[in-house]
């Protein structure tokens, strides 16, 4: 055989089996969508993905998309990582569709390595910060404290609202009510306004389940709203299980925020 046709055909095999390589590659680091927005929201844990996992730089995985088919009820009580992601965290919409909840599915392995995982592990990364005359306890993890810190920075001249803003609670070890999962305010990221003008789906429905048909309300502005969001903070007033004290710093869903 001509030693050149011989050269041709072993390149020939080569190249196909380079090619084969580096499709192996490509199709091992192929990144969810949602995942990637994890990976972007929390810098600070130098997150990657792998295997069908978020994964830290000490080799904790969690995973991202446990197969499993839920109704709304079980994506609240059993989040994945995908899961988080089912709903539509929709700033344009003047009132929630039916279900809507964004932000209220949490996968709980995820963050409580972020925040901690009790009660004593979050309390070591709670700062002050300043809150309309109250000394507030907040997260400094993600530096969630400095964002919130922002937010009081931007609404403290805007003397009109002020009274929506005091008594605030932040940090509370515990379990959602009528639930067994975590409240999003055991993670010291949560801070809920004056109850005095806040309205919550079940104050206005004791009797409703998370499947029942609401009436929408709420009386919080949408100017303090539109500062929180700002600077990476949900608002529960959009959620369809209204919650209009409620803010939370997942920046997961407002990717373009300060």
């Amino acid at each position: 055989m001509n030693n050149s046709i011989v050269f041709k055909e072993s390149l020939s095999l080569i190249m196909l089996m380079l090619m084969c390589i580096s499709n192996q590659t490509m199709a091992q680091t192929v990144v969810p969508y949602y995942a990637k927005k994890i990976i972007a929201a929390y810098p600070d844990f130098h997150l990657s993905y792998k295997d069908n996992a978020i994964v830290f730089p000490d080799g904790t995985c969690i995973v991202y998309d446990d197969k499993k088919k839920k109704g709304f009820v079980e994506k609240l009580d059993d989040s994945d990582v995908e899961d988080m992601f089912s709903m539509v965290y929709d700033v344009k919409a003047t009132a929630p569709t039916y279900l809507n909840d964004c932000g209220r599915s949490r996968n709980e392995v995820l963050f409580k390595k972020m925040y901690g995982k009790n009660e004593a592990e979050v309390r070591k990364n709670l700062v002050s910060v300043e809150w309309f005359g109250q000394k507030i306890l907040f997260t400094k993890v993600n530096g969630a404290n400095k964002q919130l810190e922002k937010v009081a920075a931007e609404l403290k001249n805007k003397s009109y609202l002020k009274k929506y803003l005091t008594n605030a609670s932040t940090f509370y070890w515990r379990k959602v009510r009528g639930a067994q999962r975590q409240s999003a305010h055991s993670y010291g990221m949560t801070i809920d306004i004056n109850t005095t003008y806040s309205n919550y789906w079940l104050w206005s429905n004791p009797k409703s389940s998370e499947t029942s048909k609401l009436k929408y309300q709420n009386r919080i502005p949408k100017e303090i709203v539109e500062v929180f969001e700002k600077y990476g903070f949900i608002w529960g007033g959009r959620w369809y299980h209204y919650d209009t004290m409620h803010f939370e710093y997942r920046p997961e869903f407002l990717p373009n925020h300060q």
